[in-house]
């Protein structure tokens, strides 16, 4: 594993937290107003505007000859005085048990969709992670350039509106795109093959393509799955320059590899796992000389 720069972590903001309040607090204004509609209607409507037909009345009988009178317009400061107090007026039960039940609710249901939400792939990229896969994920009737383009979507700005229309701002965008894509096709050693589809390319070229494509959101951590997987000696030399190179410009290398040529000859630290337990942690050189790292790949030997 390669290690340097720093993870990113999604902080628990007091916007986040603003959200959880707001849900919270229209949740227990909702579920006390459902237990109490009766009531509250009666109070702020029904009963405001028989008060207000009473005083119409009492103007006619009022007014000498059958004078016309002017129509009383409905109060709505009075309607929504009268709402409050008596949402709120209806004792423990009846109004704060309520409010305090459908806070709990509401703003428990947001925090859990928050921690379930935070971590779907597109929040985990926008926080500076990316990753390739051990089986490789492209789309082979894509060229390669669109491919890349393809892992920058995070971070442009175009809407489906102002790509349908062709309009200046997205044509700008594209080009800028594409001139990046075209760098990222140059660095992994695949500037030639721009415009070929990405199904016609060698195995270890569609490895460095992936790699690409996930370099093109500009991640603080790339994670790599096994990228050595199924490639040649010569293909892995090569992957091993690439993978030094990405951690040089100052991306952060997670590998997971078993090809133990890869994982010492690249690795700043390492860490050895067996049957899902770390049993080791250290520099390339720790790693070999750990007597329980040996044991796990060379066995142990039995005596007597």
């Amino acid at each position: 594993m390669l290690v340097s720069g720093h993870v990113p972590s999604r902080q628990l903001t007091a916007g986040v937290i603003a959200g959880f309040l707001g849900v919270g607090l229209a949740t227990a204004i909702l579920l006390t107003i459902a237990l109490r509609i009766n009531d509250v209607w009666s109070a702020s409507i029904v009963e405001l505007v028989a008060a207000q037909q009473l005083a119409m009345q009492q103007a006619r009988a009022a007014a000498a000859d059958g004078a016309a009178v002017a129509p009383i317009p409905f109060d709505w400061t009075e309607s929504a005085r009268r709402f409050i107090t008596t949402l709120l007026g209806g004792g423990l039960a009846w109004s704060w048990l309520p409010m305090i039940a459908g806070f709990a609710v509401g703003a428990s249901g947001r925090a859990v969709i928050w921690s379930r939400t935070r971590r779907t792939p597109d929040v985990v990229a926008s926080a500076g992670v990316a990753r390739t896969f051990q089986n490789i994920r492209l789309f082979p009737e894509l060229s390669l350039v669109e491919n890349v383009t393809v892992g920058m979507d995070r971070r442009l700005s175009t809407g489906f509106i102002g790509s349908l229309l062709a309009l200046p701002s997205a044509l700008r965008e594209r080009a800028q795109a594409r001139a990046e894509a075209l760098k990222l096709l140059q660095f992994v050693g695949l500037g030639e093959k721009a415009e070929d589809a990405a199904g016609n390319l060698p195995y270890g070229h569609q490895r460095r393509l992936e790699i690409a494509r996930a370099l093109a959101s500009r991640p603080d951590v790339i994670l790599l799955d096994e990228p050595a997987a199924g490639m040649n000696p010569t293909e892995t030399v090569d992957l091993m320059r690439l993978i030094r190179a990405i951690r040089d410009n100052g991306t952060t290398v997670v590998l997971i590899e078993h090809h133990m040529r890869v994982v010492m000859g690249i690795s700043d630290r390492i860490h050895v796992l067996q049957y899902g337990e770390k049993i080791a942690e250290g520099t390339p050189t720790e790693i070999r000389n750990d007597p329980k790292c040996i044991e796990a790949y060379l066995g142990k030997e039995e005596l007597g």
